[in-house]
């Protein structure tokens, strides 16, 4: 199972609609002035048939992680997470590894895009990045409700690890010596592995990947924001591998 917290506090109509279609949900409070909106009364009658608790509150800001909880928190079982090597399969694999991201609403941006491009899985350290938490799985959609889910100790090791078990590690950074569109290299397993804002990737993530790949840009442009960069990695691979 995933570690204690993951995805065991949510907020939002969309994302607790997704963790009650899985089953998760468990406890659910609701604004009192949002129970007459159709989507909200929809949602509860749901939650009444699968047994969760329900309770009728004031104000669930106080409750709430993010500035916009739409009315809505719930409690859920949390997610089962994989090991590294089942996310390898099946192949040709595509994971994203993330590195130092710090802003929870990219690491829930790429997990939607991730899951949108057909990747096959979404590595998190645990270590100098974001939280997979109620902001996290807000800006995902649903998404990490269905993306499978690795919590490593380590990105580097995570780099190194990937290789011994046949996948290429592709570091996105401003100064790769080749570019990331139309790398053959991608039909392949493949990682790629986004850094964290501002930063990009840590030095020793950067000294192991195998292929350092830059997004070409516009000259004078400034870097993408990490999501942004992840999301045009992960449909490039697909448009290489003709899935989409």
């Amino acid at each position: 199972m995933a570690p204690a917290g993951i995805g065991a506090d949510l907020e939002g109509l969309h994302v607790i609609e997704a963790a009650l279609q899985a089953g998760r949900l468990t406890e659910l409070r609701v604004e009192a002035g949002r129970v007459a909106n159709p989507e909200v009364a929809v949602l509860i009658e749901q939650a009444k048939r699968a047994g969760v608790h329900i309770e009728v509150v004031d104000d669930v800001r106080p409750l709430a992680v993010t500035a916009a909880p739409q009315g809505l928190v719930g409690r859920a079982r949390p997610l089962k997470t994989y090991s590294l090597d089942a996310l390898v399969e099946p192949s040709p694999c595509l994971l994203v590894v993330l590195d130092h991201l710090e802003d929870p609403h990219n690491v829930g941006a790429i997990a939607r895009s991730a899951l949108a491009a057909g990747a096959t899985g979404l590595v998190v350290p645990t270590r100098r990045t974001a939280p997979i938490g109620p902001t996290a799985f807000k800006a995902g959609a649903g998404a990490l409700e269905h993306l499978r889910v690795s919590v490593q100790s380590s990105t580097a090791d995570v780099v190194q690890r990937l290789k011994r078990l046949g996948v290429w590690t592709i570091g996105l950074t401003a100064g790769g010596g080749e570019s990331l569109f139309g790398l053959a290299l991608l039909t392949e397993p493949v990682a790629i592995v986004v850094g964290g804002e501002g930063r990009g990737l840590g030095r020793l993530v950067e000294e192991r990947v195998d292929v350092g790949a830059r997004i070409p840009m516009a000259e004078g442009s400034e870097s993408l924001n990490a999501s942004v960069a992840a999301a045009l990695a992960v449909f490039e691979v697909a448009r290489v591998r003709k899935k989409l």
